[in-house]
């Protein structure tokens, strides 16, 4: 295994697994944190710029989203990777060198995006068939010149070691983005500008945003050049060749750019959905209930479906490392054992938040956005969840043994099963058949990573313990829908919104602990597996699963 450093003083050391682990979980808790902030974010929205606002809203937002992706996503996983072995070599002088090209980069990027999104912004209009469509995504494309910074200023700081800095940041930025969007769109309806300069105040903030978040990572990044000079980290401490703007830009794209292809697959599946969903449903149900279902989808569902997958895909993908290391050096033992592991976490830590939210989507809907238009949308759309955890943490670990071409290949034939379905279901089933052509663009990747990835590793996921965890997980739905059914009519304590907050509570804490509590009881998770998660979730589970007298000992 390439080994981890960081540096003491101008000794390094070995990065302890702990101390990756806990990097790790800074990361997943921040984008936990982020992503229900956004979540939070829609409630006040969706009080003052309605379903239709929200339609146009989440049309902008998802072809920012899908833009940003292209112009961030890989680079500063390639950078850090860059980063980190030059400086665990002393050679601090090109670290930063890379680091300054990859600015560059990023400057150029930005720009270019910027300029697309202004400039095709009513072709798109005219496309997606949501007004005011273009207002809005002009609005929240400056936000493109500074997020491609800020992904490079994360890729340099995570190959420094540093992980506090790009947490922070990302609870920065969305902090700012809910008080800038909120306070903008309610400001632009006092004044009388009207609705559809509301919802592009609101997608303003997105700015506001990429602002609070560089200017943290300035902070930081001024903080550790003087840590530099204190520690006497600059210059070279090793003899190095200077590597070309040009040759950095290579190495940059050569890990990079399969990273984009297959990081854009849920991005482009939502931009996907905001764009065809109008067009599909306006010839059954009319231009202004398409517009409005598209507003549920977007301004709700998706937002609310996305918190699922965070925890699990970030805790899953911290072994990914191990696995390229290993399979570098041959040594399948370790591939099998790292594989195994990644897809068992992905799969278990997954399950509890999607049958939460599924089991309490009425309560979650009423309390978060004033009625329960949609709920079905968003149990729907949640419960799939568990198919994109699985696709993209098999994918991860494919990226972990070279294979990118045929999950470039996988995400393809899943884009193309996404629109054909799409389109033959939709004026059957309506949105739902939308929705049902997502999870089956999901389920189909999944299965071709997994297939795939048998022929090259020989990974367990569950093995016979799946008749298990299928009783769990609907035992524990079960008992979570009918306690909602119940809280629902009789427990209505506090008025309409928050009676629905304590049922919400209620119904998903039950779900969730009665999930975690049958996982002990049917042997899904034994000792051994306790032993093989990570540090917060070994906690957890040690106080339902209890060590045999004789310890087995450690499987994973």
């Amino acid at each position: 295994m390439n080994p981890s450093f960081i540096n003491f003083g101008g000794r390094y050391k070995l990065l302890s697994k702990d101390s990756l682990v806990k990097g790790t979980i800074i990361l997943a808790l921040a984008a936990l944190i982020a992503r229900v902030l956004g979540a939070v974010q829609r409630i006040p929205l969706i009080y003052l710029l309605d379903n239709n606002g929200m339609a146009t809203y989440s049309n902008a937002f998802n072809i920012y989203m899908m833009l940003l992706v292209v112009a961030t996503a890989g680079i500063p996983s390639a950078l850090s990777k860059l980063v980190s072995e030059r400086t665990a070599l002393g050679q601090y002088d090109e670290a930063n060198r890379i680091y300054k090209a990859a600015v560059l980069f990023a400057l150029t990027a930005g720009a270019v995006m910027t300029v697309l999104l202004i400039v095709l912004a009513p072709a798109y209009e005219t496309i997606s068939k949501v007004p005011a469509t273009a207002l809005s995504i002009r609005a929240l494309a400056p936000a493109l010149l500074l997020f491609p910074v800020i992904a490079i200023m994360r890729g340099y700081f995570q190959g420094r070691q540093r992980m506090a800095p790009n947490g922070l940041s990302q609870i920065v930025e969305q902090l700012l983005r809910i008080v800038v969007a909120v306070g903008l769109a309610y400001l632009l309806l006092q004044i009388g500008w009207g609705h559809d300069w509301a919802v592009a105040g609101a997608s303003f903030g997105g700015v506001a945003g990429s602002v609070g978040a560089v200017l943290v990572m300035l902070y930081y990044g001024m903080k550790l050049k003087r840590e530099d000079r204190r520690s006497g980290e600059t210059g070279n401490r090793t003899p190095v060749a200077r590597m070309s703007y040009g040759d950095i830009f290579r190495k940059l794209f050569k890990v990079s750019v399969p990273i984009v292809l297959f990081s854009l697959a849920v991005p482009l599946i939502n931009a996907i959905d905001t764009t065809i969903t109008v067009g599909l449903l306006e010839t059954d149900i009319g231009h202004a209930a398409a517009v409005d279902a598209l507003g549920i989808l977007g301004g709700r569902a998706q937002s609310l479906a996305g918190i699922p997958i965070i925890l699990a895909i970030a805790l899953s993908q911290s072994t990914v490392p191990v696995i390229s290391s290993a399979f570098a050096k041959k040594d399948m033992a370790t591939v099998n054992a790292q594989a195994s592991k990644a897809l068992y976490i992905s799969v278990i830590t997954g399950l509890p938040l999607v049958l939460a939210i599924c089991a309490a989507a009425r309560p979650i809907n009423i309390f978060m956005f004033g009625d329960d238009s949609g709920t079905g949308i968003i149990a729907m759309l949640t419960a799939i969840a568990v198919f994109q955890i699985v696709m993209q943490t098999s994918g991860a670990v494919l990226m972990g043994i070279g294979q990118m071409r045929p999950l470039i290949v996988h995400v393809g034939i899943g884009i193309v099963v996404k629109l054909v379905v799409s389109f033959l279901l939709a004026p059957v089933i309506g949105i739902y058949g939308i929705i049902a052509a997502t999870a089956l663009c999901f389920i189909v990747m999944a299965q071709l990573n997994l297939v795939v990835l048998r022929k090259h590793v020989d990974y367990t996921i569950l093995g016979k313990k799946w008749t298990g965890l299928a009783f769990t997980t609907l035992l524990a739905y079960a008992a979570g829908f009918g306690l909602e059914l119940l809280a629902h009519r009789y427990v209505q304590p506090f008025g309409y919104r928050m009676s629905h907050m304590v049922d919400a509570i209620l119904v998903g804490g039950v779900a969730f602990g009665l999930y975690i509590g049958l996982l002990a009881l049917t042997k899904v998770v034994t000792a051994e597996d306790v032993a093989r998660l990570p540090g917060p979730l070994r906690k957890v589970m040690s106080r339902f699963v209890r060590r045999p007298a004789a310890s087995s000992g450690n499987r994973g």
